[in-house]
C-alpha cells in the first residue's frame, strides 16, 4: 500500500507539472509576456492560477462533499475524472510546440492572465472531475495533511514549470521548439495516462455490484 503522504505529493507534482508545461492559453501568455516585457512579466502571469483557482477549488469541493455519501456519485465522478485525465494525456502527447511564430508583438499583463485563466474551461473540468475528488477522498481517508500536500505540490509545480519555461524562453527560444521539450511532454503524458487509468479503476470499484 503506497504511503498516502508520498502519493499525495506525487499526484500533485504530476498534475502540476503537466498543467504547467503543456501548451495552452496561459502558457502562451507566460511566454509572450516574457518575450515582450521581460522575465518579470512572464513570472507575474505564471502566478495567476494562485488568484483564479481558489474559488473554483472551494466550489468544487463543497459540491463534492454533498455527494460524498453516495458511492455511485463518487464512482461516476471518478469515471469522468479518469476520462478527463486520459484526454489530457492525449492532448499533451500530441501537443504542438508551445511557442508559435508571430505572437511576440502582443503585450499582455497579469490582469489578462487572470481573465484568460478564469475563462479557460480546463481548470473547471480538472477541479470538478479530478482535483476535488482527490482532495475529498484524501481528507476522508488520511485527514487534512493529504489534501494540503496535494495542493502545495500542485501549485509549486505548476508555477515552477511555467517560470522555468519562461526563463528558457528568455534565454533560448530553441528549447521550446526542440527535442527536449517534446520528450518532456511525452513523459508527462504517460504519467497522466497512468493516473487516468487509476481513476477508472477506482470508478469500477465504486460502481461494481457487491459480490
Amino acid at each position: 500500500m503506497p504511503d498516502p503522504i508520498l502519493s499525495s505529493i506525487l499526484a500533485g507534482c504530476v498534475f502540476g507539472l503537466s498543467a504547467g508545461a503543456a501548451p495552452g492559453p496561459l502558457l502562451t501568455l507566460v511566454l509572450t509576456e516574457t518575450l515582450t516585457q521581460g522575465l518579470r512579466g512572464g513570472v507575474r502571469v505564471a502566478l495567476s492560477p494562485l488568484l483564479t483557482d481558489p474559488p473554483i477549488i472551494l466550489l468544487s469541493t463543497l459540491l463534492l462533499a454533498e455527494l460524498a455519501r453516495f458511492s455511485w456519485a463518487l464512482g461516476l465522478l471518478s469515471a469522468a475524472g479518469g476520462l478527463v485525465v486520459l484526454h489530457m494525456a492525449r492532448q499533451t502527447w500530441n501537443a504542438p510546440p508551445a511557442l508559435t511564430p508571430g505572437m511576440e508583438g502582443r503585450c499582455l499583463s497579469l490582469r489578462k492572465g487572470v481573465i484568460t485563466n478564469l475563462l479557460n474551461p480546463h481548470p473547471y473540468l480538472f477541479w470538478i472531475g479530478v482535483g476535488a475528488p482527490l482532495l475529498v477522498r484524501g481528507y476522508q481517508e488520511h485527514g487534512p495533511a493529504a489534501p494540503m500536500l496535494f495542493l502545495g505540490a500542485f501549485y509549486a509545480c505548476i508555477v515552477l514549470a511555467k517560470v522555468s519555461l519562461a526563463l528558457l524562453a528568455a534565454r533560448s527560444r530553441m528549447f521550446l521548439r526542440g527535442r527536449a521539450y517534446g520528450l518532456l511532454l511525452k513523459a508527462l503524458a504517460l504519467l497522466l495516462a497512468a493516473f487516468g487509468l487509476l481513476l477508472l479503476r477506482d470508478a469500477w470499484n465504486l460502481l461494481r455490484p457487491p459480490a
